[in-house]
């Protein structure tokens, strides 16, 4: 494949996740209650059980399994495996909520150049794992000398300032 730099695509931005599920009630009752997604029309057009939810400028497509009783579900939590993460107000917040809701999770964290990423790790009723962090405080650093960037609008600015008086000394 040809390397490409920049945006070869150009792409906008992330649509949506789809998710197999056996249940979408189940499903739809989670990421409802427990993640703050709500339920949107899907197109009546589509031939296959399934539900569409969105929050925080993503799109949720909940998919029926067509052998529900097949899927492989992840019991143990490993934040090395494949996973969705959310960046949240307070990972304490956070904490509480899951324990008040008896839903299982991992704890880790992550330093680097004396920033703290908290990470809380749990899984959907079928087995996927979700994150919540406190990531925006990690800048993004590009390994190209373009500008480095951060997750969060607000550190963007200051991480733009920064490197603009690194560049001056």
């Amino acid at each position: 494949m040809k390397t490409s730099v920049g945006n070869p695509l150009q792409l906008k931005s992330v649509n949506h996740i789809s998710l197999i599920c056996a249940s979408i009630e189940q499903s739809i009752n989670f990421y409802q209650h427990v993640l703050g997604f709500f339920p949107i029309r899907r197109p009546g057009s589509l031939n296959f059980d399934g539900a569409w939810l969105f929050g925080y400028g993503i799109g949720l497509h909940l998919l029926r399994a067509e052998e529900p009783e097949n899927i492989p579900r992840k019991t143990k939590i490993n934040p090395k495996d494949t996973h969705i993460s959310f960046q949240c107000e307070s990972m304490g917040t956070v904490e509480k909520k899951l324990k008040e809701m008896d839903i299982d999770y991992v704890r880790a964290m992550v330093v680097e150049g004396g920033i703290q990423v908290d990470q809380l790790f749990f899984h959907d009723p079928d087995g996927f794992m979700i994150e919540i962090c406190n990531c925006d405080s990690l800048p993004v650093i590009p390994l190209a000398d373009e500008m480095v960037r951060s997750c969060s609008r607000v550190n963007l600015q200051i991480m733009q300032q920064l490197q603009q008086v690194v560049h001056q000394l």
